[in-house]
């Protein structure tokens, strides 16, 4: 059964023993991070010594008497599990293939047999319903961003930043909604920045309204537009040529403590014209519930703890950061629009929900290892000849993915990696490795011996340029630097190569059958029980 809020979620992590209340003060002006990061750093004594520490809820937070925070909820291989209510995530990867594997009815007897399948897809789309839990409290006045224990992380952060939001954008051409994560700096009680990075699709949402915006105003047709399309560095703002002015507004919802699979949803890379709320619905088998928001024409979450109802100003933009991130570096200034707050909605007593990012690993690492798992077979759709992927928890999602493929032909490994770099948020990987399919991309030590010994540098790396992720500190321009391949696979006489390749050192099968027979006497003698 699906949780039904974020309450039923904590109860869950309490039965399961992966929640520590926290009765010692702690203040949400750094310390909070300093406890959460020395937490998801450590293992779990009862857990075979897995790493991640537990879920935290404070409950005496200084300066906010009777307000709880919770915080790690994701911190753990088996807390993704349990949040996603499966026993393996690849499990949700065999449903999805599944949906994948459908063929097109060719008759009668086809369609048929796809009526179940068809009303299991009805139970994914979410339902709007008249009130919920997020208006038990309507404050449309006498509100403040400031009445909630917003974390400040790291100490050269620029202010307090909401951490875990889902923030719900409308397509102005299609209309369907997109639920994505961006942080939001606090400026005052009732503003706040919206850093929705230049590829993220809320910022497309908010260019595509900008478009509209100087056309409707009598922008001068094709020049308005390329005039749009220029818009700023990382920031998804925009610079506008003289007399080309958006004017206007774009309506915006942050939900704020919404149960676990609406949460993941918001960084899931799904299908453009799938809508988060769907994914939502097939990862808990059970629509999510919307209620209409008060002041602004978009749906939230009805069980969320917190609703910001707001908008941002078409031709605003303003200082965020710097900002802790999750490279392990400080991402730095850049200009982005404001969100300006006309509401807020919330239970009574809310739970404010946060994260950290930082050094890893931290709570984003087991989230980004959950995506990794559960989108394999929609890799595999553009890919077929993947085998299997791992994006190291060092490697923060984009600097490295580990690749294994079937390979087939001459250059296919090449061939890999530009289609890699092709697909949505994976065009922003700055290294790729291929290996052969009978590599284990998840040891990271058998990985470096095959690489390493496979590759001559010179032939084997490749290099191109294109976009790169915006917190990439290192390259030569911000949003736009190089990538890098590296082909570690098997060489072929057709692909230049006229050496023999040598056979990998491994035991024949009769000595190693003899040796398991003895193992257990010889291990107790060696000591290795």
């Amino acid at each position: 059964m699906a949780y039904d809020d974020l309450r039923d979620w904590i109860k869950a992590l309490d039965r399961a023993g992966e929640l520590k209340r926290i009765r010692t003060e702690a203040d949400p002006i750094l310390e909070i991070t300093e406890i959460a990061d020395r937490v998801s750093k450590s293992r779990n004594k009862d857990r075979q010594g897995t790493i991640g520490g537990k879920a935290l809820l404070f409950e005496n937070l200084k300066g906010y008497p009777g307000a709880q925070l919770l915080i790690n909820q994701f911190g753990s291989a088996r807390r993704m599990r349990l949040a996603l209510e499966v026993d393996a995530l690849d499990e949700i990867a065999e449903r999805i293939r599944g949906f994948m594997d459908v063929k097109s009815p060719q008759g009668l007897l086809d369609k048929v047999k796809m009526l179940p399948m068809l009303a299991e897809v009805g139970k994914f789309f979410p339902k709007t319903v008249a009130t919920g839990p997020c208006k038990e409290v309507i404050k449309r006045d006498n509100f403040s961003l400031l009445d909630f224990p917003i974390l400040k992380c790291w100490p050269k952060d620029g202010g307090r930043f909401i951490t875990l939001p889902c923030v719900i954008t409308r397509d102005p051409k299609t209309g369907k909604r997109n639920v994505g994560m961006y942080r939001m700096q606090i400026y005052d009680e009732r503003t706040a920045g919206m850093h929705w990075q230049r590829q993220k699709v809320a910022a497309e949402h908010y260019r595509d309204r900008m478009r509209q915006s100087v056309e409707h105003d009598g922008g001068a047709g094709a020049n308005a537009r390329a005039s749009v399309d220029i818009m700023a560095r990382s920031s998804g703002g925009a610079m506008l040529a003289p007399g080309d002015r958006p004017s206007g507004r774009m309506d915006v919802a942050v939900a704020i403590g919404t149960e676990p699979a609406v949460t993941f949803s918001a960084i899931v890379p799904a299908p453009p014209d799938v809508e988060e709320f769907i994914v939502a619905g097939f990862l808990r088998q059970k629509p999510v519930e919307l209620v209409k928001c008060e002041t602004v024409d978009l749906e939230v979450p009805a069980d969320a703890e917190i609703v910001l109802e707001g908008y941002v100003n078409l031709e605003e933009l303003r200082t965020e950061g710097p900002f802790g991130d999750h490279t392990g570096f400080y991402s730095l200034e850049d200009q982005y629009p404001v969100f300006h707050v006309t509401c807020i909605t919330h239970r009574k007593n809310p739970i404010y929900a946060a994260t950290i990012v930082g050094k890893p690993p931290q709570e984003d690492a087991w989230m980004g290892k959950a995506v990794e798992r559960i989108f394999l077979p929609l890799m595999k759709l553009t890919i077929p000849e993947l085998v299997d992927i791992n994006l190291p928890i060092e490697g923060v999602f984009h600097n490295l993915m580990l690749v294994s493929i079937r390979k087939s032909y001459p250059g296919q490994a090449r061939k890999v990696m530009n289609a890699i770099w092709s697909l949505g948020q994976a065009m922003f990987t700055k290294c790729i490795v291929v290996v052969d399919e009978d590599v284990d991309v998840q040891d990271i030590a058998e990985v470096t011996l095959n690489v390493l010994n496979n590759i001559d540098p010179e032939r084997d790396i490749q290099f191109t340029m294109g976009p790169v992720d915006s917190l990439d500190h290192a390259s030569r321009l911000p949003d736009y630097g190089s990538k890098m391949g590296i082909d570690a696979t098997r060489k072929w006489s057709t692909e230049g190569f006229g050496r023999p390749w040598p056979d990998e050192i491994v035991m024949d099968a009769k000595t190693r059958a003899l040796v398991d027979g003895k193992w257990k006497a010889l291990a107790k003698e060696l000591g290795l029980e």
